[in-house]
């Protein structure tokens, strides 16, 4: 039940717990996912959410390969180059997922830019958490360039889609590289510091995380 353990990550990270459990809400066969939304699925990952009159359903869509692999290497035991693009592709699809119920459960709404942005932060700050854990506290430095440097989109994508990915991608790097700088310097490191500011970025409404990212 890898992406439950993933969500209790997001959760603790953050300390928003939800009433829902992705488990519940996985759909690991394309086809079927499709079907079930009515849109076509290209990534190994992917969020939908129908509304019908008053009722919303969500599904989540992992491909099962990359799910295999998860449960081969666990990244919450052992987080490394091997399996780093399997954590952040899951990460993904439960980020968007516990986003989006913690905000509809506040009735607010959430734009797919802000769904985006909040991804890319969770995928950083879960993973150096994960590897400072692992590594004995030593700061991954190698982390933000790996994760927002060089980073490729699929190549069907129209313009505004790739232009929403790709703002969120700088906002995201920005923001993060900022808090590293303030908080995770070596001999000067306060991670309780860090975490509070992304627990208030989370919290943020849509504008106010774009001033975040801006400064």
């Amino acid at each position: 039940m890898i992406l439950r353990r993933m969500q209790e990550m997001l959760a603790r990270l953050y300390d928003v717990p939800i009433g829902h459990d992705v488990e519940d809400y996985v759909i690991a066969d394309r086809g079927r996912f499709a079907a079930l939304t009515g849109e076509s699925c290209e990534a190994d990952e992917q969020v939908a959410v129908v509304t019908d009159r008053n009722e919303v359903r969500v599904g989540v869509y992992v491909d099962q390969q990359v799910l295999d692999r998860l449960e081969r290497r666990d990244p919450l035991q052992h987080l490394d180059d091997g399996n780093l693009e399997d954590f952040c592709t899951a990460l993904e699809g439960v980020s968007h997922f516990h986003y989006l119920m913690w905000s509809l459960g506040r009735a607010r709404g959430v734009s797919l830019l802000e769904l985006e942005l909040q991804a890319d932060v969770d995928k950083y700050a879960g993973a150096v958490k994960l590897l400072t854990r692992q590594d004995e506290g030593r700061f991954p430095t190698a982390l933000h360039r790996r994760l927002f440097h060089g980073v490729s989109y699929l190549p069907g994508l129209d313009e505004e889609s790739r232009r929403r990915y790709q703002e969120a991608n700088r906002s995201a790097a920005r923001f993060c590289r900022s808090l590293e700088e303030k908080f995770l310097r070596p001999r000067q490191s306060r991670p309780e510091a860090w975490l509070a500011e992304l627990r208030r970025f989370f919290r943020c409404s849509h504008q106010e995380k774009l001033r975040l990212v801006s400064l």
